[in-house]
């Protein structure tokens, strides 16, 4: 009797041991720096390289030039084009802020941006560096972004939680993060926008504009800086049908 009544409770801890062992080798698949952070609940896109389509088919449609309008991009400004790949807004970006404005290139392709610094030389844009960022950290140095770019790649960042914590202390008090993105499944290269809004104020950022625009495949997404930012084991990841009340701003 004494070791049937064993039985339970052994079973029992075998079971917690499994599921010990099945966290351990989840959490081996994660850079350490991330583990403190919730994983993404929904899917992440896969790379789907540095060119997004033609820079002749983009600038036909007026991409680069109507995101630039909308983040109010002027000459002296510092700004960063997050997964830069193979340049498109870093070198209209370089244009637009002019001589005495900086733009970082950043990506974690490290042959996309040996290609965009031989680009950058070719065109001799001399307000241009490029920074090679990881998964959970875009490794950009604080409190200098006026603008902070990411388009079309947000949905392919595996860490979101991990990656934006680290990115909100490169913004300026009233620097602005710029998000471009598709409403549709984050497995098929988009995201919704409730729930890109939701992942962005969990970790200490606010929705300060959205707006649907056909123009640009998608939608444009603006997001400023809060007063704090929440300690990582403080971030509770949001539900892929999450609400997070995003409003179209005019």
């Amino acid at each position: 009797m004494i070791r049937m009544r064993a039985l339970p409770a052994c079973a029992l801890a075998l079971a917690m041991m499994i599921g010990a062992c099945q966290q351990a080798s989840q959490d081996n698949t994660r850079s350490p720096e991330a583990r403190d952070f919730p994983r993404a609940n929904r899917p992440v896109s896969a790379l789907s390289g540095s060119q997004y389509s033609s820079e002749v088919q983009r600038d036909s449609v007026g991409e680069a030039r109507r995101v630039m309008a909308l983040a109010e991009i002027r000459p002296g400004m510092t700004v960063a084009d997050i997964g830069a790949g193979e340049g498109y807004y870093t070198v209209r970006l370089a244009g637009k802020v002019g001589r005495k404005g900086r733009v970082l290139a950043e990506d974690i392709d490290r042959a996309a941006l040996e290609r965009l610094g031989q680009r950058i030389e070719r065109e001799r844009l001399d307000n241009v560096s490029v920074k090679l960022g990881t998964e959970d950290d875009p490794k950009l140095p604080e409190h200098s972004f006026d603008r902070i770019f990411m388009v079309h790649m947000f949905h392919e960042v595996k860490e979101p939680y991990a990656f934006l914590w680290h990115l909100w202390p490169a913004l300026k008090p009233d620097g602005l993060v710029i998000v471009v993105d598709v409403d549709r499944p984050s497995g098929q290269h988009g995201i919704d926008p409730l729930l890109l809004a939701c992942e962005f104020e969990r970790v200490g950022f606010k929705l300060d504009t959205f707006k649907d625009a056909p123009e640009l495949a998608g939608y444009y997404a603006q997001f400023k800086r809060a007063a704090t930012r929440p300690e990582p084991k403080q971030i509770k990841p949001c539900s892929r049908d999450q609400s997070a009340g995003a409003q179209e701003s005019h």
